[in-house]
């Protein structure tokens, strides 16, 4: 495969899943605004629990992006694919089950860390219907990570589009109670956010029962293969661990940011929020470098493995100068939707350098760790990302506290290049631990065909 097409390949399969992504991001902001109109201190409660539901679905997701580089060189092979499936599906049971714990315990987390009293009190069932969420969402991530590495992203949109605008439907009649229709605050936000979740996960495991090479099998967990699910968790759970790492120290970031002023706060906030927009696009072309790396780790094709990160890594930079180009462009409108208060606005602005920087560094590190997935090794980004952002964690504070929020941030980015460096100096050195490099041809002098897309519907 050329870079061209390396390139192409990459941006196509990565396109879909962003649209996802930002459809998803969107139907959340829904029901953030309609509870801030129902009531303070729904709102408040729905941002304790959204507080350790997004990291737990962040944390599931992660870990069944593991399941990817197994499945990609079997994507024509159903036989040894379907045991792969079903002990995917296995994991997800495991790993969702201990994050919906974790959501459902959010009323004795909310006593530990001392919130008021008044917020617990209108959890209610909600903390219940969103772990559920989570036992939903990491059945449907199961299908997801199949799909994505059969080249079935458009799949996987379509899915996430349907479950988002079902969402917001329901936030809109449960929540909002337009014209003669009672509001049910919070119980109807978790009504909304539990049957999306359904919807999504429907569809998807429809999709890879109807629409992949498994068509007409029998994709049922089954007895559980022990030793196989654990190869799939010894990838997938460093991996969720990455991400549950970085969420962990963002946080510390927050309250260190929380610490100078309330002001610094909200402009922390505002500033992480576009972070975080741009930068799931990183994420999602790493996912799809993913599949490519797996099938020439197979081949043992190291030029190609190469070749297919420095391809994400471009595709990634493109998509984050384009989005940046746009933040920078638009920055006064952009800003306004989040706060309408010029002071905060001016020190949003001022801080976009620094957050374009922490962003394209950011994107870099993501490919990289990607580039490890597709080898079947996560970890070494665990090592790095527990190493470089434990040290921003121990530091936060301090520099916090004597240098107030652009040299927080300017340290954000730096931990963000010495993750990049570390996982690109593993990458490097596990893809040449693979086999002889070659660039054109298999072993026996059989061309290497690119891995090529699943059959569309």
């Amino acid at each position: 495969m050329s870079d061209s097409s390396a390139f192409m390949t990459i941006a196509k399969s990565a396109a879909p899943l962003y649209v996802t992504t930002l459809a998803a991001s969107a139907g959340s902001l829904v029901d953030t605004a309609l509870l801030g109109r129902h009531a303070t201190l729904s709102l408040a409660a729905f941002a304790v629990t959204v507080a350790v539901f997004s990291p737990a679905t962040a944390t599931v997701a992660g870990a069944l992006r593991g399941v990817m580089p197994f499945i990609a060189p079997h994507r024509n092979d159903p036989g040894n694919l379907l045991p792969l499936v079903r002990s995917g599906m296995w994991l997800s049971f495991a790993v969702g089950g201990v994050c919906a714990a974790a959501v459902a315990a959010v009323p004795l987390l909310g006593t530990v860390f001392g919130v008021r009293p008044g917020v617990l009190s209108q959890l209610g069932t909600f903390p219940w219907m969103l772990a559920g969420s989570v036992l939903l969402i990491a059945v449907g991530q199961s299908a997801t990570s199949v799909l994505v590495a059969l080249g079935q992203s458009a799949q996987v949109m379509r899915s996430g589009l349907v479950g988002t605008a079902a969402s917001v439907t329901l936030s809109v009649l449960l929540v909002g109670g337009p014209g003669p229709l009672p509001s049910y605050g919070l119980t109807g936000a978790g009504l909304a956010m539990l049957a999306s979740s359904l919807v999504s996960t429907s569809l998807n495991q429809y999709a890879l029962r109807r629409h992949t090479v498994l068509a007409g099998g029998r994709i049922r967990p089954g007895r559980p293969e022990l030793g196989q699910i654990l190869r799939l968790a010894q990838v997938g759970l460093p991996l969720g661990g990455t991400v549950l790492v970085k969420f962990s120290v963002l946080g510390v970031l927050t309250f260190a940011a929380a610490r100078i002023s309330t002001d610094s706060a909200a402009v922390h906030s505002v500033s992480e929020s576009l972070v975080n927009v741009i930068f799931t696009a990183a994420v999602t072309v790493g996912q799809a470098t993913v599949p490519l790396i797996a099938a020439y780790s197979e081949a043992q094709d190291t030029v190609r493995i190469r070749r297919s990160v420095w391809a994400g890594i471009r595709v990634a930079l493109c998509a984050v100068a384009v989005l940046g180009t746009v933040l920078l462009v638009l920055r006064d409108p952009i800003v306004g939707l989040f706060t309408k208060t010029p002071a905060l606005e001016n020190q949003v602005i001022r801080l976009l350098p620094l957050i374009l920087a922490v962003v394209v560094t950011d994107a870099l590190q993501a490919v990289a760790g990607f580039g490890l997935v597709g080898l079947k090794r996560t970890g070494p980004s665990l090592v790095s990302t527990a190493l470089w952002f434990g040290i921003l964690a121990a530091l936060s504070v301090p520099i916090a506290d004597t240098a107030g929020l652009p040299v927080l941030w300017t340290a954000l980015a730096c931990a963000n290049v010495l993750q990049a460096v570390s996982k690109l100096v593993s990458f490097l050195r596990l893809s040449a631990q693979i086999g002889t490099p070659v660039s054109s041809t298999a072993p026996g002098g059989n061309a290497i065909a690119a891995p090529r897309p699943g059959p569309r519907h």
